[in-house]
């Protein structure tokens, strides 16, 4: 089966040209795809494209906001020193206010898509899918939520669970310490945990220890990447046959693993 993890940085770059991050994501024909910052909005819907592709599953919306529609923008793939004065090719505005450089982007782009941001858990196996709801942390502007799938897979069970974490910044350790009571009260057997964790693999040990690390690759910025923040992680019997991250267009690499039930592999701790 082939995995990928993808933040879709809802299919436009920093500065609201699109960027084909989907187009990318559905061409390497994912088995199971988990797709932080996927958009439903007035114009495009990424669920209802991944539906039409075979992969169903569920969209967990975070947060409502705007996306700039324009063709125009700077050398880069976003402004210049956008990680300070804000984003600008998605305005997040339901918990925060927009910066003065944001307003003044917005005045000069009319043309917005109204719509929801969130995270997908799709998959082309039958199963059921249950939200666990993480809350909202006083420092952030979104909601959290952790999706986990039960999947039948080749005659057993499979869990499958997606994030988009927090930045530490805001209070991460304590997002972790609710998925990591949710996931141990599972029933044994093989997991998947991935996403967008918004943090780096030495940290995550303490906060999710005994997991394996599927994709061992910088991911972010993916222009010129030099951390991993984005993370496949599995405990229970898998073997990776195959594992890479690949530029598809967003601000994060997509993580590419190619993964069968069973195995004898050593455990490793993410």
């Amino acid at each position: 089966m082939r995995v990928v993890v993808c933040n879709l940085h809802a299919g436009v770059d920093g500065w609201g040209r699109p960027s084909g991050s989907l187009d990318a994501v559905l061409a390497l024909g994912p088995d199971i795809a988990i797709l932080p910052e996927t958009w439903r909005g007035d114009r495009e819907d990424m669920v209802e494209r991944l539906g039409a592709a075979g992969l169903v599953g569920h969209f967990a919306p975070l947060a409502r906001g705007e996306r700039i529609l324009t063709e125009s923008g700077g050398r880069g793939w976003q402004p210049p020193l956008a990680h300070f004065t804000g984003e600008r090719g998605i305005h997040l505005t339901e918990h925060r206010s927009p910066s003065r450089a944001q307003e003044r982007f917005l005045r000069a782009h009319p043309e917005r898509e109204r719509g929801e941001w969130g995270v997908s858990l799709v998959t082309r196996y039958p199963g059921e899918i249950e939200v666990v709801d993480l809350g909202r942390l006083p420092r952030e502007r979104v909601h959290r939520v952790l999706l986990v799938a039960h999947l039948r897979v080749e005659g057993r069970t499979l869990r499958v669970a997606a994030l988009h974490g927090a930045h530490l910044s805001h209070g991460s350790p304590w997002m972790y310490a609710r998925v990591r009571r949710h996931l141990d009260a599972l029933p044994a057997g093989p997991l998947l945990l991935g996403g967008d964790f918004n943090c780096w693999r030495p940290l995550l040990r303490p906060m999710l220890p005994g997991y394996r690390s599927r994709v061992r690759a910088k991911t972010w910025p993916a222009y010129r990447a030099h951390s991993q923040i984005d993370h496949l992680l599995s405990r229970g019997d898998l073997t990776t046959l195959h594992a890479r991250a690949l530029n598809v267009g967003s601000d994060h690499r997509a993580l590419v693993a190619d993964l069968v039930l069973g195995g004898v592999e050593s455990p490793e701790v993410a």
